[in-house]
């Protein structure tokens, strides 16, 4: 799998379709890794040259010691871009991946033609809960998050009829990088953007979950207000929508861009 060195760390991405095709960048969620894409880079790749990376700290990338910023998480996507010689892309991003997708329509917004930020929040949760959960993972490491994660992910029907999925999923964030998974709890308590969503100027669609407990349709419905013609969706999911909902899910992207 390629691998670029961008700022402090090592970004592992894998590219999909014909790069002389529109470009699709996805960037994952808390704990994940770019596989929790499948289902839409195996939709998309047909039209577009689709771009998923493993956010740093997680999957196949490296986890630099010091705490993450938001600034450093959208600035990697910029990279990865650069890096491909691609001026402009559409951009989707899920949970810590759509604050990020925030962060680059306020800060690169000539670098994407449309933003597309599913089951997030201009302000995802509260500080101190996330200064907790990380002292939490880097003393007793992943496994205590993992074993809870489920509720949180997904629905209890699609816990029960898709349970190989959900445990492939949750083995995956016990594996990952503990220090990795701190370091981007630290950039999410302090990620706010939310005095700055009246600066996006470009096509924004908003995904809530109406199952979501962790990012709300309330936390959708705030970014639609203060951001200049953007779309809300609501999609009958938890807070993973694109795995509960892939059918669903890509059909919102696909006749947003």
């Amino acid at each position: 799998m390629p691998i670029f060195q961008s700022q402090d760390a090592q970004i592992n991405y894998q590219t999909f379709g014909d790069p002389n095709s529109p470009a699709l960048v996805f960037s994952n969620s808390l704990g994940t890794n770019y596989g929790m894409w499948q289902k839409q880079f195996n939709y998309f790749k047909e039209r577009f040259f689709v771009i998923c990376y493993d956010t740093r700290g997680h999957g196949s990338s490296t986890a630099p010691q010091e705490s993450y910023t938001l600034e450093q998480l959208g600035k990697d996507v910029i990279a990865l871009l650069d890096h491909l010689n691609i001026s402009k892309a559409a951009f989707c991003g899920i949970s810590m991946g759509g604050i990020t997708g925030q962060w680059l329509a306020i800060h690169y917004p000539t670098r994407f033609s449309h933003v597309i930020v599913a089951n997030t929040a201009a302000k995802i949760g509260q500080e101190q809960a996330w200064l907790d959960r990380a002292q939490l993972v880097r003393e007793q490491g992943l496994q205590p998050i993992a074993a809870t994660a489920a509720s949180r992910w997904f629905t209890d029907p699609f816990i029960q009829s898709h349970s190989v999925i959900v445990s492939n999923l949750c083995n995956d964030l016990s594996a990952g990088s503990a220090s990795g998974y701190a370091n981007c709890c630290e950039a999410l308590a302090k990620a706010d953007v939310r005095t700055e969503l009246k600066k996006i100027s470009i096509p924004m669609l908003i995904i809530a979950g109406t199952q979501d407990p962790v990012t709300t349709v309330a936390d959708g419905e705030f970014m639609q207000q203060q951001i200049p013609n953007a779309l809300l969706a609501e999609i009958n999911a938890s807070h993973i929508s694109n795995i509960e909902l892939p059918d669903d899910f890509n059909q919102l992207i696909d006749k947003f861009i």
